[in-house]
């Protein structure tokens, strides 16, 4: 039995990896922004990609894109920013960002389509919030019954990184959960240590990192290989926004340790100076083939290289890891083929 699936906000294709590792063949995929949208096309060529505000997008628009077939999986990641902590910080309200009212496209097109099975990921915070129960409640009027929610960390799911997501599977068929974790931990050694030097590798997308003034190369010499931070530099080294007392964000220009997971890889990935994302042993950054690794990504997974690195960060911190995506695809797969032969 062929499984169809679709993924809204679709970024450069993490989800529908995932998903297509578990047999699923993605329809239609949404997504906003025109270099994601242009990462997508370059790995997942035979799923037609809509690069428009989904807010923009009619049923009769989706309806005619899937000529009749009949959807098995409808999975997104609405991006709701204002309800990330790191936005928060210390509020207990969301951030005023017009981008949180996305999670009701996403009820939207469920309610109109009816897939067999939805599965959706956030961030943790959205379960704190109105927003959030409002959209189970419609959910659950409209036929998913059988809904679980859970916030997780990728790390227990073979990911070499650390990063909590909310994530949300619902059926019309029957009981479903968030599949469990898997044994074994997959480690920063295990992911990049086999990369060549950027200078001498043969992929556009290694070569790229920051080249920094000479005094923040300076900085990063000086700090301790395999997990050292800017809290082990000399004093006369540290910079003057890092000697307040109860300064946050203690991870900036830190390295990353070779035998534990990754720090999350965020949208700053290719900026020391917005997380730990010093490479273990080497005076740079970590690269974007690098980063893009530590999200999961195949080796070969292309993103195009002809766009600001600022960008580029962004496409791949902003990405749900494949190999996550792969464990829960998987599971809803194993449920629909329980319930549908």
């Amino acid at each position: 039995m062929q499984l169809y699936s679709i993924d809204i906000f679709s970024g450069v294709g993490g989800l529908t990896e995932g998903m297509h590792q578990a047999d699923f063949k993605t329809q239609i995929a949404f997504e906003i922004d025109v270099f994601a949208s242009k990462a997508y096309e370059l790995n997942h060529c035979d799923t037609a990609v809509i690069t428009k505000d989904i807010r923009k997008v009619s049923i009769a628009e989706i309806k005619k894109k899937l000529n009749g077939k009949k959807i098995h999986l409808l999975a997104g990641c609405p991006p709701c920013q204002g309800f990330s902590s790191i936005r928060r910080l210390n509020r207990t309200q969301p951030v005023v960002d017009d981008r949180n009212d996305l999670l009701m496209e996403y009820v939207r097109i469920v309610k109109a389509l009816k897939p067999y099975t939805i599965m959706l990921e956030n961030v943790p915070g959205l379960v704190d919030y109105n927003l959030f129960r409002k959209a189970l409640e419609i959910l659950k009027r409209v036929g998913y019954k059988w809904i679980d929610f859970k916030v997780v960390n990728v790390k227990n799911y073979g990911v070499p990184q650390s990063r909590r997501r909310l994530v949300l599977v619902g059926s019309r068929l029957g009981e479903i959960q968030v599949a469990k974790p898997v044994e074994g931990k997959q480690t920063v050694r295990q992911t990049i240590s086999d990369l060549p030097l950027p200078e001498v590798s043969n992929d556009p997308l290694h070569k790229i990192f920051p080249i920094h003034t000479p005094e923040v190369q300076k900085r990063i010499e000086l700090t301790p290989k395999n997990g050292g931070s800017r809290k082990d530099l000399p004093e006369k080294y540290s910079l003057k926004c890092h000697k307040a007392e109860n300064i946050g964000f203690n991870d900036v220009y830190g390295r990353l340790r070779w035998d534990d997971y990754s720090t999350t890889i965020t949208g700053g990935c290719l900026n020391p100076s917005k997380g730990r994302f010093l490479h273990p042993e080497q005076n740079r950054c970590i690269s974007a083939r690098e980063a893009a690794l530590l999200q999961s990504f195949p080796m070969d997974y292309k993103f195009p290289i002809d766009v600001p690195r600022a960008n580029l960060a962004l496409m791949i911190g902003n990405a749900l890891p494949p190999i996550f995506s792969y464990i829960q695809s998987e599971n809803i797969k194993q449920h629909l083929l329980t319930h549908l032969g």
